[in-house]
């Protein structure tokens, strides 16, 4: 027996262990269900940002599917270290639910008493009983639409808006083709032949990103706003000359009815979105044009609009094309999943650091204003207004809590 032989019999061999994670008092326990309303296709929390989050120490719960429809499988989430369920209840165990999509009536079954949910609002499709149930169900409620950061940016909307736009005009074209028994027009143009007409109302993100592809396209763009300061920012922002115009009454009527593409794009300030557009312009548009309302989740910009779904996106009212699905981000669900990960993690992090959602809640107060109910008072005002509920000055309402 040789030297090496009777070495390798004695000798000591490593072995593999676990990667440590660390605990704290302050872990959370996360559940992200599968959506089950409005053919969402979106998760806020990829499997990268799972890992993160249990290494940090929180525990996450994962519904069968969830993923799927934004191509994340459940093999990624249970290597990730996330706990995989295999129905609804077990999810809504957890003491904080993240989800895209507003609580539906069969998730408020499960939903337990005093939990936190962060989700949506989507305040024009609810009515007072709603709020009422999230009251009596004692919830801490995030409407993610309203969340502030400290630059008093909503980094939500501000996300998914630069993805609605970067979209839009690739539906647009679309719904101009003969594919889907469009006008036959290509949109943009070539040499020789007239430009599409595009018009876009409101000069906010949707609008920067959606001009930049419809410039790249070589459509004709107009874009109209009700404030003159929202039309200089998004020119210096496009880099490009642009038509721009305040909204009045004769000049944007009638480049609608010249257009072969309207785009309504004007959120509210508070409230419902308002609605800058006449059935009756409507009315004079071209044949088989196309209006396309990203902003029919808060109401929309036109009063035709009616709220359509991915299944059925689209509907014919005098002659033109309606497209107004309110989650137009879920068309590409595997990048807006990604965008919506990369908010929320931080947050879900500075949670778990403070020292629960309450403490984090009192430890940032420009965060506040995205908090639409807190254990049965209401912390919104657009929501508090609407519907003349309780309503309690955040001054007032971090005196009587501390």
């Amino acid at each position: 027996m040789t030297g090496f032989e009777e070495l390798a019999k004695t000798a000591v061999y490593t072995k593999e262990a676990p990667l440590a994670v660390k605990t704290n008092r302050h872990s959370l326990l996360i559940g992200l269900p599968k959506e089950v309303s409005l053919q969402e296709n979106r998760i806020a929390l990829t499997p990268e940002a799972v890992a993160i989050l249990v290494r940090n120490g929180h525990n996450v719960i994962v519904e069968n599917g969830a993923g799927e429809k934004a191509k994340f499988t459940d093999t990624e989430y249970s290597e990730a270290g996330a706990q995989i369920a295999y129905s609804p209840k077990e999810v809504y165990e957890a003491n904080l639910i993240l989800k895209v999509e507003p609580l539906v009536d069969e998730e408020f079954e499960y939903v337990q008493s005093g939990s936190t949910v962060i989700s949506t609002v989507n305040l024009p499709t609810h009515d007072r009983a709603y709020f009422e149930r999230i009251n009596d169900k004692n919830l801490t409620s995030f409407g993610y639409e309203y969340i502030e950061d400290q630059a008093g940016g909503m980094p939500v909307i501000r996300s998914m808006s630069e993805i609605a736009g970067s979209t839009v005009m690739l539906i647009a074209g679309e719904y101009l083709s003969n594919a889907d028994n469009g006008r036959g027009i290509i949109l943009g143009g070539i040499t020789g032949v007239p430009p599409t007409k595009v018009v876009m109302l409101g000069a906010g993100t949707v609008t920067e990103y959606a001009v930049r592809v419809a410039l790249g396209m070589g459509a004709d763009v107009k874009i109209f706003d009700r404030h003159l300061y929202k039309l200089q920012r998004l020119k210096y922002a496009v880099g490009h000359h642009i038509y721009t115009s305040i909204i009045d009454s004769d000049t944007m009527t009638e480049a609608i009815q010249r257009a072969d593409v309207v785009i309504g794009a004007i959120r509210a300030e508070e409230g419902i979105s308002p609605v800058v557009v006449t059935e009756e312009t409507v009315g004079r548009m071209k044949p088989d044009s196309v209006i396309i309302d990203v902003s029919i989740d808060q109401g929309g910009n036109f009063e035709t609009s009616r709220m359509t779904t991915h299944k059925n996106p689209t509907f014919k009212h005098m002659g033109v094309i309606h497209y107004c699905v309110p989650n137009i981000a879920a068309r590409v669900a595997h990048t807006a999943s990604m965008a919506l990960s990369n908010i929320f993690l931080p947050f879900l992090l500075e949670t778990g650091t403070t020292g629960g959602i309450e403490q984090m809640m009192y430890a940032n107060r420009w965060f506040m204003k995205g908090v639409y109910t807190h254990k049965g008072t209401l912390t919104n005002a657009h929501i508090a207004r609407k519907f003349n509920m309780r309503f309690k000055d955040l001054d007032l309402l971090l005196a009587a809590r501390f």
